[in-house]
């Protein structure tokens, strides 16, 4: 016979049990939210992006950068320095994604294992830009190899980089075409990024070489030197996109900097590229140039 004080603990029990078969437990709270997929917007998330002074300068990243911003729920911080600098940054693990124009530097970034992913972006031109007066008389040669002779023959100032950028490797390979080392009073190694050096070519006066896009964006801001020579072929500028190897630091944000180069090289934010510059210069300042892009 049950006393009443073990019925009592028994009823107890069972009531116990028969709530827990009810609740499926209820150990667990059920969860309230569905998990974030990886396509979904990090909301809060910054993505550092190291690049060059050209897109800052030319004004391309204030034009396409909102809309990655706005898909991707995160911030864009910029760092615009040359690509060297630039690539630095990302073998340091001081950047998510680079966005750049010096292939030899770009590949070898590859190839030494601090990045996971490159694609093709965009591209445009450089030109050799100095003073109406052209001093060394080089405006309409077609060879920048040429014209940089004619520079170093007349000792006409010229304004370099000297920044280890993408630019500095292109004039640095023209000097070297023309089988001169540039040195001398006429020869200023700046140390600055494109708007600064044509900025302090304007005032000299005195030559140097340059982006396109740069180029025009400045001339709205009273810039004025003239286009002295442009269509060589050594002049073609192509950027890339690389996505920083996550092993070189814990703090990468290695999903955002894969949703970054795929927002960047598909084709809505092609056409945003493609469309920059219309508007004020009737002509791109950047022709798209991703697998996507050209896959149309």
């Amino acid at each position: 016979m049950i006393s009443k004080k073990n019925l009592i603990l028994l009823i107890f029990v069972v009531g116990l049990v028969i709530l827990s078969g009810c609740t499926g437990g209820a150990v667990t709270p059920a969860p309230t939210a569905v998990p974030t997929e990886v396509s979904a917007p990090q909301t809060g998330a910054k993505l550092i992006l190291a690049t060059t002074t050209s897109t800052e300068d030319s004004g391309l990243l204030e034009v396409i950068l909102p809309d990655f911003e706005k898909q991707c729920g995160c911030k864009v911080e910029v760092v615009a320095v040359g690509t060297g600098q630039a690539i630095q940054l990302g073998a340091d693990g001081n950047a998510d994604v680079l966005l750049v124009h010096d292939r030899v530097k770009e590949d070898k970034f590859m190839a030494d294992g601090n990045g996971v992913r490159r694609e093709d972006v965009m591209y445009n031109d450089m030109i050799i830009v100095g003073p109406e007066s052209d001093p060394a008389d080089i405006k309409g040669l077609t060879s920048a190899s040429d014209a940089f002779t004619k520079i170093q023959v007349t000792q006409s100032k010229f304004v370099s980089r000297g920044d280890d950028s993408g630019t500095h490797s292109k004039e640095k390979s023209v000097w070297k075409a023309a089988n001169i080392t540039p040195e001398g009073d006429w020869y200023i190694s700046a140390g600055q990024g494109m708007g600064a050096v044509l900025t302090m070519a304007d005032e000299m006066p005195a030559y140097t070489l340059s982006d396109r896009a740069t180029y025009l964006a400045r001339t709205l801001e009273g810039l004025n030197l003239k286009i002295m020579v442009e269509g060589d072929p050594v002049l073609f500028n192509p950027y890339g996109v690389i996505a920083v190897n996550p092993a070189k630091s814990a703090t990468i944000n290695a999903k955002l900097a894969t949703r970054f180069i795929e927002w960047i090289i598909s084709v809505p934010a092609q056409k945003l590229i493609s469309e920059f510059g219309k508007d004020k210069f009737g002509q791109s300042l950047f022709m798209p140039d991703s697998t996507l892009w050209k896959a149309q």
